[in-house]
């Protein structure tokens, strides 16, 4: 295993992690409902109280932090170890938040598309033109689930389009360092898709292919790409990250001995410093990475 250090350990249940240039690291806490910010140091600073499920998190093109919330989850803790479990009886509908950095203040964008309700926004990138990709991985109930769909949205509230529907849980969303791919990740399939984008905002819906699927009980989260196309996947149970290459025919694991591997992002000045939430214990860790991270859009170019 590579070295790990330890940034902090008192998250509850952190996500989204966005590397600040200032050297602290922005992220969600989904069980405290917060967007929060890890100072070097270690002290975590809420930024805002959004409550429900905030689950992930982007810069936009206007410098505000752009929050998925998932609207809640029921909560089970043992053994030090915190998990979602389920959805709660106070569910307050998924949305799309935006938060000002210096302020705290927030809005919802977006709560619906064409009439249908966003249940549960997971996880968001933003493309070159500023309009941003996010997956809904749906909500889990006693006798039923709603299925996960991939939206594309513009930051100004102006637009917003279904592009992939009828999706089985998809959790992490990236681009191509062409922005030519849109890959997602599902978390109870242990699979990763790609998708041609014919125009910005719209995918060749019959362009779809699998880019890796694993073996065995593991489960995928969020993701981000490297520097050499490489998808980076947060890797459940057999905790860890997931590097497969853009033709799919590599595949390594980097193991994080933690089973809620949950997300990755790159920062550093050589972006070659990974950010890994491990959300079980609320721990934020970083490590070398071999290859630098790819910059992204309104935020390390």
């Amino acid at each position: 295993m590579q070295e790990m250090k330890e940034l902090t350990s008192s998250l509850r249940f952190p996500e989204g992690p966005i590397a600040m240039a200032d050297g602290s690291v922005v992220l969600v806490e989904i069980e405290r409902g917060t967007l929060s910010r890890v100072q070097p140091d270690g002290a975590v600073d809420v930024v805002a109280e959004l409550g429900g499920g905030p689950n992930g998190a982007a810069m936009g093109p206007d410098g505000a932090i752009y929050v998925c919330n998932n609207g809640g989850f029921k909560w089970r803790e043992a053994n030090g170890m915190l998990a979602p479990a389920g959805t709660p009886d106070d569910y307050s509908g998924g949305r799309i938040e935006r938060v000002d950095l210096t302020s705290g203040e927030s809005s919802v964008l977006y709560s619906e598309c064409d009439g249908y309700a966003l249940n549960g926004p997971n996880d968001i990138v933003f493309d070159a033109d500023g309009g941003m990709w996010f997956t809904d991985l749906g909500k889990t109930y006693d006798t039923h689930k709603d299925l996960g769909v991939i939206y594309y949205a513009k930051a100004d509230g102006s637009h917003i389009s279904r592009q992939i529907v009828h999706r089985e849980t998809p959790n992490g969303i990236a681009l191509s360092p062409d922005e030519k791919t849109l890959y997602f990740a599902e978390t109870v399939t242990g699979r990763v898709w790609a998708y041609d984008v014919s125009e910005p905002g719209v995918v060749d819906g019959g362009s779809a292919h699998l880019l890796v699927g694993l073996p065995g009980f593991q489960l995928f989260d969020s993701m981000a790409v490297d520097s050499a196309g490489n998808v980076c996947v947060a890797t459940l149970i057999n905790g860890g990250i997931t590097v497969i290459s853009a033709d799919g025919e590599s595949v390594e694991h980097v193991p994080t001995e933690e089973m809620f591997t949950t997300n990755i992002c790159f920062g550093g000045d050589d972006l070659c410093t990974a950010f890994i939430t491990l959300s079980g214990t609320g721990r934020l860790v970083s490590m070398q990475w071999p290859r630098p991270g790819l910059a992204l859009n309104f935020l390390n170019k």
